[in-house]
């Protein structure tokens, strides 16, 4: 019989950015013992004197049981449950370090929203390749603000998995008074739209900085929705999924939040400001605009229509300016609403 460890601690906790750190402030919340671990050794010995990740979670304490780390072995001696939080453009390589201190009964927990460039993978197929099984990996993704749950305000997500047993394992050892996790089997659907809300965002934030109105805003959500779980249906997903809180939660959360920074990449494009000049004055990961790309290819392979995606795809490009991608979108042949294809 599958069985997996009873208590998922020590936990190694990859990626110290604002989700990585919430989560190793929330499971050492919990007393767990968790090690965090950040490539900036500068951060990592400012997280040790000071107790806060100033750049990406300012003003939140890190409990006594967290502690930071720019080791990769150090945080992953001995641990039981690994969770990774680190950018999608970075998952393969902090992999292929990590997999010789991962045994094949550690948990693994992903974190991370978005798809590889290049190959196209999703991050749970990432990790097959790296750590050659997904005997106990699971996919942690939903409607979540760092900020909002490390100050331990009610959120709920999904948890992701094929083995049930594991599944069941990281629900009991996450939850909290204020955090609950719903269990599903559908990993595909709950990595796809994990990471295709973010372009979804983005052109949210367009529309929005335009002043379009609500009305477009709306319409936008829900032709993303549409969007999305095609997307996710054709590379083996469940729609139903889709309309849960990895699809339809988080997608609101990212496209109307003032915390997204999708929406707000989207918002100085839509501006007039050119995608360099945009990142250029962000100190934290945008993930949408590297999915973009990456799901227009998944589209084209699997021959799904994805419309708002290419138009994002060709501002973020530069070569067509926001109001012209949202005349496209608007002139497009009218259609069936239940129209799958």
């Amino acid at each position: 019989m599958t069985t997996t460890p009873t208590a998922l601690q020590p936990v190694a906790v990859l990626g110290s950015g604002g989700w990585g750190t919430a989560l190793a402030v929330h499971l050492g919340g919990l007393g767990k013992e968790v090690r965090l671990w950040g490539r900036n050794p500068d951060l990592v010995a400012e997280m040790l004197a000071k107790r806060e990740n100033r750049i990406y979670l300012p003003a939140v304490e890190l409990p006594p049981s967290v502690h930071p780390t720019s080791s990769l072995n150090e945080a992953l001696s001995g641990a039981r449950c690994v969770v990774l939080a680190v950018p999608s453009h970075g998952t393969r390589d902090v992999l292929r370090r990590a997999a010789p201190a991962i045994t094949d009964r550690t948990v693994i927990v992903s974190a991370t929203k978005g798809l590889e460039e290049g190959t196209l993978l999703r991050m749970t197929e990432v990790i097959e390749q790296e750590l050659k099984s997904l005997r106990y990996v699971t996919v942690l993704s939903g409607p979540s603000f760092s900020k909002e749950f490390a100050q331990k305000l009610p959120t709920a997500v999904c948890v992701a998995g094929r083995c049930g047993i594991t599944v069941k394992a990281v629900q009991r050892e996450f939850r909290s008074q204020g955090f609950r996790l719903y269990d599903t089997e559908d990993v595909v659907g709950v990595e796809i739209g994990g990471a295709m809300k973010n372009v979804i965002a983005i052109a949210a934030g367009v529309v929005e900085a335009m002043g379009l109105g609500y009305n477009a805003r709306s319409a936008l959500i829900t032709r993303g929705l549409a969007e999305v779980s095609r997307l996710a249906v054709a590379v083996g997903g469940k729609r139903e999924t889709l309309f849960g809180l990895s699809g339809l939660g988080d997608l609101v959360l990212t496209c109307t939040g003032t915390l997204s920074r999708n929406r707000r990449l989207g918002l100085e494009l839509g501006r007039g400001h050119s995608l360099d000049v945009v990142l250029d004055g962000m100190t934290t990961v945008t993930e949408g605009v590297r999915t973009t790309g990456a799901a227009l290819e998944l589209g084209i392979r699997h021959d799904v229509e994805l419309p708002i995606t290419a138009q994002m795809a060709e501002v973020l490009a530069g070569r067509k300016k926001p109001r012209a991608a949202v005349e496209d979108l608007m002139l497009r042949r009218q259609r069936s609403e239940t129209e799958t294809t």
